[in-house]
């Protein structure tokens, strides 16, 4: 008797090859049975005529560290079909902290650095735990979603070196706490380490976060406690992410990999077909990794993240070169800066500069579309694109723009049309989906959650395989969103549909497969918003054989798992261990 029988659905298995017409038998949450099982006892048969089968979804990049402890769901990215989770990712994690200044200087930092909602931290977070097993203990059995955890370089350097963690480098008596909290946390199950040295990472006071001050060997010596942990991993986050790789940052990455003796990922590759020589760059960096010895992974999103943007609140703009001057100004001043023709001029000139880098993307001003307005002058704009409305006027796109916001003194929502949606682009993307050293991911799930939109990702490109550009097949789109990223972390027995897996796994409609037009929903605590696009197709989802999601609704089932380092996980052999 099975606990479940899913029948007459076309089954991917997550390993690439072709979809067929197989039933899926669960018995106390794993795979028991895959065929011809027509007529079999269950209690529970689902009927996938015309369906598609396949792995619960793993999304390798999320930082829903905080609103886990409010929403055991992880929403909306388990709506959308993902089953497993890594967090704690670019050295922010909410643990370890030592005491209660640093929980302030940790919530500060991520209301900076990953735009969270203060108001929705307030609420939903008591900080009552102090090291990563207390942590981590918050979750068991307190989760909707499978959850892996690193531990993130800026708690380690806060709880050992308090406000000292942001103004110099580590001695070596204090590295060498780092390293014993590290191994603590290893030990309760953590999936490893990460950090940052990305210079877009700054913490509530506006200064570099604390992995950004250590030294590169210090960031070697944490990275090296991987190594005595089974099933371990690391992360980083670094400039050359954004604008392609300095020698130094590629010796460091191997440095990294191989004093871990682990494999490394980072966030996240854009691929630009005006900046070609950037992802190119970045790619080879990998390459050299391994030639090395050590492996690195860069995740690349296979969508265009849909996000909005505000001149009143800190969004990517300010990291436009020679913006945050102006955009980081009291209200007052700021408005008055926009309004000044040589600031204009100014702005328009530093964001078309080659220092603009991957932001650059961000500058096809007449793509804009207008969202919300909120004066008289705007009436009738909303809805309308920035270039449509400057060629009435007759002015520049830009100053357009400037225009729009400060009749809304700032308030307006500018939803940006990115200048990389080009076919040369799209093509270069492709290519790029199935290299050894490209994994998709990168959806920064529970961060900026006001102004960017990740976590449908899965959804998004399913349809676009379908029904949109076809760049590649569903099983492969499949395949990297389930079996790569399980591997990659070494997880066991998850990412495929397979006899003794567990049964995560998802049930969708291809002819329907989407996701809905992204909107402010205000249903965080605090009544604080977040940017939500509904799942389209997705008919159920199963956490551990539990159904977990009804018609792209969640069902308040807590089947989830915290998925331990060396208990749930299995080391991943870098080459030099291979």
């Amino acid at each position: 008797m099975f606990d479940l029988l899913i029948t007459g659905g076309t089954m991917i298995d997550g390993t690439g090859t072709p979809g067929m017409r197989a039933d899926v038998g669960v018995t106390s949450g794993r795979i028991a049975a895959i065929g011809d099982l027509a007529g079999a006892p269950a209690t529970e048969t689902l009927d996938a005529t015309g369906k598609v089968v396949c792995p619960g979804f793993v999304d390798p990049h999320t930082h829903y560290d905080a609103q886990i402890l409010w929403d055991p769901w992880a929403t909306p990215s388990s709506l959308h079909g993902v089953t497993s989770m890594v967090m704690g990712n670019c050295g922010f994690s909410l643990a370890p902290i030592g005491d209660d200044s640093d929980a302030a200087y940790i919530g500060a930092m991520m209301v900076k650095v990953e735009g969270m909602s203060p108001a929705a931290l307030t609420v939903g977070v008591d900080w009552n735990w102090r090291s990563t097993a207390d942590y981590l203990a918050r979750l068991d059995r307190n989760i909707g979603v499978n959850i892996a955890a690193m531990v993130g370089h800026c708690a380690l350097r806060r709880t050992v070196m308090k406000d000292d963690a942001v103004g110099r480098e580590a001695t070596d008596v204090e590295i060498s706490e780092m390293q014993h909290l590290l191994h603590q946390g290893l030990e309760a199950g953590a999936l490893g380490f990460s950090t940052s040295r990305s210079y877009t990472h700054s913490d509530g006071e506006g200064a570099p976060i604390p992995s950004r001050v250590a030294a590169a060997d210090e960031v070697v010596a944490l990275s090296s406690v991987v190594a005595d942990h089974p099933g371990t991993s690391l992360e980083w986050v670094a400039d050359g992410c954004m604008d392609g790789f300095r020698d130094d940052e590629v010796d460091l990455m191997a440095r990294m990999s191989l004093a871990g003796r682990r494999p490394l990922n980072w966030n996240v590759l854009t691929v630009d077909s005006a900046r070609p020589d950037d992802y190119r760059n970045q790619v080879a960096a990998c390459e050299q990794v391994a030639e090395r010895g050590g492996r690195a992974m860069a995740l690349t999103m296979p969508i265009l993240v849909g996000m909005n943007m505000h001149f009143h609140t800190f969004c990517a703009l300010n990291l436009l070169p020679d913006w945050g001057e102006v955009m980081d100004l009291p209200h007052d001043e700021k408005v008055a800066a926009l309004t000044d023709p040589d600031t204009r001029r100014h702005l328009e000139t530093r964001a078309a500069s080659p220092d603009a880098g991957v932001f650059s993307r961000l500058t096809g001003w007449g793509l804009y579309r207008i969202g919300d307005t909120y004066s008289p002058e705007n009436e009738g704009l909303k809805g309308r694109l920035i270039g449509d409305i400057a060629r009435e006027r007759g002015v520049r796109d830009f100053y357009a723009l400037l225009d729009i916001v400060l009749a809304d003194d700032l308030r307006t929502v500018l939803w940006p049309g990115p200048t990389d949606d080009d076919p040369a682009s799209w093509l270069m993307r492709q290519a790029v989906w199935d290299h050894d050293h490209v994994m998709i991911g990168g959806s920064d799930a529970g961060a900026h959650l006001d102004r960017m939109a990740g976590a449908s990702y899965t959804t998004e490109w399913l349809a676009d395989c379908i029904r949109g550009r076809q760049l590649a097949s569903v099983e492969s789109a499949i395949a990297h969103m389930t079996d790569v990223p399980a591997r990659f972390f070494g997880l066991r027995e998850r990412g495929r549909v397979a006899e003794g897996w567990h049964a995560d796994l998802v049930v969708f409609d291809p002819e329907v497969i989407g996701a809905g037009e992204l909107h402010l929903e205000f249903d965080l605590p605090g009544d604080s918003p977040r940017l939500m696009a509904a799942p389209v197709g997705i008919e159920r989802v199963y956490v551990n054989g539990t159904l977990a999601v009804v018609d792209g609704a969640h069902t308040e089932a807590l089947a989830g798992t915290v998925l331990r380092s060396g208990t749930h996980t299995d080391t991943v052999p870098i080459p030099a261990d291979a």
